[in-house]
C-alpha cells in the first residue's frame, strides 16, 4: 500500500499591521524656552528663526509667549531630536529645557 503523507497545518498567524506613525509609538518630548532677563526680544526671534527655520511671524509669536507668559513650548519631538534642539538653543544662550509630553 502506498504511503500517504498528511498535510501539515500551521496555525493562522496574522501580523498586526502597524498603522501608527513613529511619533505615536515613541513618547514625545517638549522643547521649552523660558524667559530670562538677559536676551533681547529681537535676538530671541532671530534664534528661533535660525534654529527651527521658522518665518518671522511664527518666531515672534513664540518670543512674545516667552516674554508674556514666562515660557513657550516650541516643539514636540523624539528624545534625540528634542535634545538636539535644546542643545542648539542653549548654544545661543537661551534658557531651554525639555520635558516628557503627558498623553
Amino acid at each position: 500500500m502506498p504511503q500517504v503523507l498528511e498535510p501539515v497545518v500551521l496555525p493562522d498567524v496574522e501580523q498586526e499591521n502597524q498603522t501608527k506613525s513613529k511619533d505615536a509609538l515613541e513618547p514625545g518630548w517638549l522643547v521649552i524656552c523660558w524667559n530670562d532677563p538677559v536676551n533681547l526680544m529681537p535676538y530671541v526671534t532671530h534664534v528661533f528663526m535660525a534654529v527651527f527655520g521658522w518665518n518671522k511671524s511664527k518666531a515672534e509669536r513664540h518670543m512674545l509667549q516667552v516674554h508674556k507668559q514666562g515660557r513657550s513650548v516650541l516643539t514636540r519631538e523624539s528624545l534625540e531630536r528634542a535634545e538636539f534642539y535644546v542643545h542648539r538653543l542653549q548654544g545661543y544662550t537661551l534658557h531651554a529645557t525639555m520635558e516628557r509630553d503627558e498623553p
